[in-house]
């Protein structure tokens, strides 16, 4: 199962905040932990890691607190995952050294592949979209739709040839 951190969420939650509301200026983290519910001491370590990461800028004093170092349009998700996280592996078997069954493993391609999209998919994704997106999903959900048509929008992958989509191989012959 792929799932994020709960740092990482979080760090996107902080950092679509600031986005969303980058016309108040600086906010604290303890504005944004009460907001959201998030622990305060938590919250402070991982948007300290985001300053580390030239992310954010921190200012001091009375109206202090933390604002985007840019533009949230050139702010990718993956970026703030990364500076949170470190690198995203897909599977733990990243290197060859890892793992009595590399030679013989018949999957760590095919994931390394579907690991190499979703990068590619975080890296196109800006703190900004995480805002626009989140207005779409609930209007998608108010009027009843399951977003799908966005859901296979992410969900395309190409995997040993094969056009991977919805939870079944195109073409394939597996469960028929």
């Amino acid at each position: 199962m792929l799932k994020l951190t709960k740092k990482a969420d979080y760090g996107l939650i902080a950092m679509r905040h600031l986005a969303e509301h980058a016309d108040l200026g600086a906010c604290s983290a303890k504005d944004l932990a009460e907001m959201y519910g998030i622990p305060q001491e938590a919250l402070a370590k991982i948007l300290q890691r985001l300053v580390r990461s030239r992310l954010l800028v921190s200012h001091h004093g009375t109206n202090g607190g933390y604002v985007l170092s840019r533009d949230p349009r050139a702010i990718s998700v993956l970026e703030v995952i990364r500076a949170i996280e470190g690198p995203l592996f897909m599977t733990s078997c990243k290197s060859v050294k890892g793992c009595d069954t590399s030679l013989k493993c018949t999957v760590r391609e095919p994931l390394q592949k579907v690991g190499r999209v979703i990068e590619r998919v975080l890296g196109n994704l800006s703190v900004l979209e995480l805002r626009d997106g989140a207005e779409e999903w609930a209007a998608a959900a108010s009027h009843g739709e399951s977003a799908g048509s966005m859901e296979r929008e992410l969900v395309q992958i190409e995997v040993s040839g094969e056009r991977f989509s919805g939870g079944r191989l195109d073409g394939g012959t597996y469960g028929k």
